[in-house]
């Protein structure tokens, strides 16, 4: 066994022992869950769920002027219909990883499958009637079955896996998501050539191959407690509290709302969030596993994702809006100049996973993120006339340095809770950085788009091609690019600290 464990023994792993050391415990692992044959297996069935997100995200880019005209949407509708999806996401991961190690990993990934199916038909088969309304009730249910996915898989793949082999599981993993980054957005020029509603329609023959593949190949390694309690009143509390203040929160960046909606959707938001923390400790079988954050590796290495997930969340998004303004592209090309940095995570995601299997994460993740803080301050020097071989570079800096950080990072968190709460984990982590995303777009957005008009902005994100409508708003939004790549810089760099002082590795 490769020495992967960064942690020593400590109260959580002493409480929570695993089951082949003690039969009472509220959880069985098989030992067929780790064998040679199953964790490729495991591997295959989640790989079609990271293809399904990662293309149906950066073909969407490419379909919303399309979108737009033939449903007669509003701008509003169009920021919905992107930010809609990653609010549910957020909201409902903690949840779902609790109900996973409660009702089983395998029947929550399938119906992930099936749930995002579902959206993709409503999305795809939106009218013109509705202005877009269908069209946005579609993404969410695609959230909804995407927090499903996304949640079980890294839980999925970490039972899967060996001990001392789980990076090279997650990092595997990391393919499929960089992969989809990088075709779709040649699948969605495609389809938006024939029609964009197959950038939707695309997903159901995938997602029912994938409920029909899991159905018939995964297996429970890990067995539920299904006589646990679910405290529901938390869930609905969290959720509720988190959806009202990030949607607020996202409302500063687009203000698409009145000052005062959005100060009472604040306030809801908050006052969920209090009643939470209020009920929560109270509760004898609590949505949110606290208790993991006092095995010091996984509050570290969690608090260096989530610092990361804010430093990073909104760079492709301001990339986007550089590419397709200052730099005078359209949708589709600006999307595939994004290619360099899909390729070096891809290509150094692997790497990094199986390398954290042997020698562990504390070396590793900081160099990532040092190496990604370089890419994102050459970022700040950016102009209009930089050589696109120069932003490459940038470009390539920032995804390898992220894919040197994310495999590692999420081994480390991973292993370091026992079987019986790997949902949980899952969970965490996957809230912490979807929060991270979105209190991105909520800090940078504004510097980067401050003194732009709203018209500009619409007309850059929708359908690029430059900014010659609006010569006036380049040197303001350049200047608060520059300003905003700047701020994602030092937050990297915060999150490199913290990832430094984490425990080492045995």
């Amino acid at each position: 066994m490769h020495a992967s464990s960064e942690s020593s023994s400590t109260p959580l792993t002493q409480e929570m022992p695993f089951a082949h050391e003690q039969v009472s415990a509220p959880f069985e692992t098989e030992a067929a869950g780790g064998d040679n044959g199953y964790r490729w297996t495991a591997l295959s069935v989640t790989t079609v769920g990271a293809l399904l997100a990662s293309i149906q995200g950066s073909a969407l880019l490419i379909a919303l002027p399309a979108i737009l005209v033939e449903l007669q949407a509003s701008f509003f509708t169009i920021m919905w219909t992107l930010m809609g999806y990653l609010l549910v996401l957020t909201v409902l991961t903690p949840i779902v990883g609790r109900l996973a190690d409660i009702w089983g990993r395998k029947r929550l990934y399938n119906s992930g499958f099936l749930l995002f199916a579902l959206g993709s038909l409503v999305a795809g088969l939106a009218q013109p009637v509705f202005h877009g309304a269908d069209l946005v009730a579609g993404r969410l249910i695609q959230g909804i079955g995407a927090a499903l996915l996304m949640t079980n898989s890294t839980a999925i793949v970490t039972d899967a896996f060996r001990k001392g082999e789980v990076g090279l599981g997650l990092g595997i993993n990391q393919i499929a998501g960089a992969a989809g980054f990088l075709i779709g957005p040649i699948i969605g020029g495609l389809l938006t050539e024939w029609s964009w509603r197959w950038v939707f329609l695309f997903n159901v023959p995938l997602a029912t191959f994938g409920t029909l593949w899991g159905i018939w190949r995964l297996r429970e390694p890990v067995r539920p407690a299904r006589q646990t309690p679910i405290d529901w009143l938390g869930g609905l509390t969290l959720a509720v509290g988190l959806f009202g203040t990030l949607l607020a929160l996202t409302m500063v960046a687009f203000p698409l709302l009145g000052e005062s909606a959005t100060m009472v959707i604040l306030a809801m938001g908050l006052v969920s969030l209090l009643l939470f923390v209020l009920i929560e400790p109270r509760s004898q079988a609590p949505i949110l596993q606290i208790q993991l954050f006092r095995e010091r590796l996984f509050a570290m290495a969690s608090l260096s994702g989530l610092l990361n997930g804010i430093a990073r969340g909104a760079v492709l998004f301001l990339l986007i809006f550089f590419l397709q303004g200052p730099y005078g592209q359209d949708p589709l090309t600006a999307g595939l100049m994004l290619a360099p940095f899909g390729a070096a995570f891809m290509i150094i995601g692997p790497l990094s996973g199986r390398l954290s299997d042997y020698i562990g994460s504390r070396i590793l993740t900081p160099i990532g993120l040092a190496v990604s803080a370089l890419g994102l301050l050459g970022l700040t020097t950016i102009t209009p006339t930089t050589p696109f071989w120069l932003l490459s570079l940038y470009m390539a800096l920032m995804g390898g340095g992220s894919g040197f950080f994310v495999s590692p990072n999420t081994n480390a968190i991973m292993s370091a809770v026992p079987p019986q709460q790997r949902g949980a984990a899952a969970g965490l982590l996957g809230m912490l950085n979807n929060t991270g995303q979105m209190l991105s777009i909520a800090i940078v957005f504004p510097l980067a788009l401050k003194g732009v008009p709203m018209g500009a902005v619409m007309q850059v994100f929708v359908y690029g091609g430059g900014m010659g409508q609006f010569p006036s708003a380049l040197a303001t939004f350049m200047h608060g690019l520059h300003a905003a790549f700047l701020v994602s810089f030092a937050l990297s760099l915060a999150a490199m600290l913290v990832a430094a002082l984490r425990p080492s590795h045995r």
